[in-house]
């Protein structure tokens, strides 16, 4: 399929519009105060963008049939299932920073809008190449495998946020105060601007979210190559994030398997993408697939519980704890 996809620009157009107005009405009425969001407001809003995305869903099936409205669904099910490791890093990132509870949903909506422009300047480029270069989407599928397979060889090792090269970079050349200022990114001292911690934990989020594009997106595109399926289920996905991530950040150590989990569905949707050439596998099996292996890995973690909780830790960044006198 090419690039038009069944997304008309009246469809683009309306959809992003819906997702500038949600966004403006978190930011601007929900949520206008800093506070500490609370596990049954995050539940509530967690419900409400899956429902958002279930009625799109709907409307996918009555604008363009079942086949279109399962493909969102199996994408939508795998973003939002790969979301869980963008939720560990969240943890790690403000444990690292000492980001006050307060302040985390600030920086996570304003996260979220880089992510959300990253994901589609990805989508478009990957859609892109797809339609030009098709051998193009076995490269995909071999990068899917390679992902899985060492995410599920790999031991459990510490996160460092505070290492990744985007973040360096912008820390050496920017200069910051160790101090935060209520919600503030930026602070005036001494007559000249200085970057606050939220302003280098929003760096953090925004550079690790590349990470995450590059191997969520290429999955989306095993199971579709229409970019406004790929778009929309990418970002309904993305803007529960949030909500989700104070909805089970306290949990995320019960469901130790996940990771397991996680990492042979990269691996069957590299797979999938590989064979696609000799055999294309129907899109309710693929969600089957996926679900079994997600609520296999699910139901593995509440059957064998870890022994020890799950420490979300980092060492401290060199030049001291953010917010710290």
């Amino acid at each position: 399929m090419g690039l038009e996809g069944v997304g008309t620009p009246a469809l683009w157009i309306g959809f992003t519009l819906f997702v500038l107005a949600m966004l403006a009405l978190d930011l601007g009425v929900f949520h206008r105060k800093a506070h500490e969001v609370r596990v049954r407001e995050a539940l509530v809003w967690t419900a409400v963008w899956i429902s958002l995305a279930l009625l799109f869903n709907a409307g996918v099936y009555l604008w363009s049939g079942p086949e279109r409205a399962l493909e969102f669904f199996t994408a939508y099910l795998i973003e939002k299932a790969l979301s869980v490791d963008n939720i560990f890093v969240f943890i790690v990132i403000f444990s690292t920073f000492a980001v006050p509870a307060r302040l985390q949903h600030r920086v996570l909506f304003w996260g979220i809008i880089g992510a959300l422009v990253m994901r589609a300047v990805f989508i478009v480029l990957g859609a892109a190449l797809l339609h030009r270069f098709h051998w193009v989407a076995y490269l995909f599928g071999a990068f899917l495998v390679f992902t899985g397979v060492k995410l599920l060889v790999q031991r459990a090792a510490e996160i460092h946020p505070e290492r990744n090269p985007l973040f360096r970079l912008f820390e050496r050349f920017v200069p910051t105060v160790s101090h935060y200022e209520s919600g503030r990114f930026t602070v005036v001292e001494a007559g000249r601007r200085h970057a606050t911690p939220l302003l280098l934990v929003l760096v953090a989020i925004e550079a690790t979210d590349v990470v995450f594009a590059v191997d969520s997106i290429p999955a989306i595109f095993a199971i579709t190559t229409d970019p406004f399926i790929v778009f929309t289920s990418n970002i309904f996905a993305i803007l529960g994030l949030r909500a989700l991530y104070f909805a089970l950040a306290g949990m995320m150590g019960k469901f130790h398997y996940l990771k397991v989990g996680l990492s042979l569905v990269l691996v069957f949707v590299g797979a999938k993408m590989l064979l696609a050439g000799v055999y294309k596998l129907p899109t309710w099996a693929s969600l089957a697939a996926i679900a079994a292996l997600l609520g296999g890995a699910i139901v593995a973690s509440l059957l064998r519980p870890r022994a020890e909780p799950l420490a979300a830790t980092a060492p401290p960044l060199g030049r001291g704890t953010p917010g710290s006198p």
